[in-house]
């Protein structure tokens, strides 16, 4: 069984930088691939970022230049960290798993305004 619990959304102005923390449990996290959603209202849910096992990362061209992925595999977490952010990028953004089935975060809230 996996959980993944999101943290380190916020309010921050155009510009600004965060760091979005997913926590996870289970045995397979160190070894599966985890990426990072985000659904603004109204809108699909869309990939932004990629972390593999072996830590090869990909990355939305939204969001290229702007974030990293990373991951802390002694605390069993992977990190977004978000800079120059832009209104647009204003979403819930979920951390998520594939193995054997989807895994999903609670979401956490990411608002880019002035």
């Amino acid at each position: 069984q996996v959980q993944l619990v999101e943290s380190g959304g916020g309010l921050v102005q155009p510009g600004g930088s965060l760091r979005l923390s997913c926590a996870g449990s289970g045995d397979v996290f160190n070894v599966a691939t985890v990426d990072w959603y985000r659904q603004a209202p109204g809108k699909e849910r869309d990939l932004v970022a990629v972390i593999t096992g072996g830590d090869v990362t990909n990355y939305a061209d939204f969001v290229k230049g702007r974030f990293t992925i990373s991951r802390d595999k002694a605390k069993k977490a992977v990190y977004l960290q978000m800079n120059s952010l832009k209104p647009e990028d204003t979403a819930v953004y979920y951390c998520h798993i594939k193995f054997l089935k989807d895994y999903w975060g609670q979401g956490t809230q990411v608002t880019v305004s002035s």
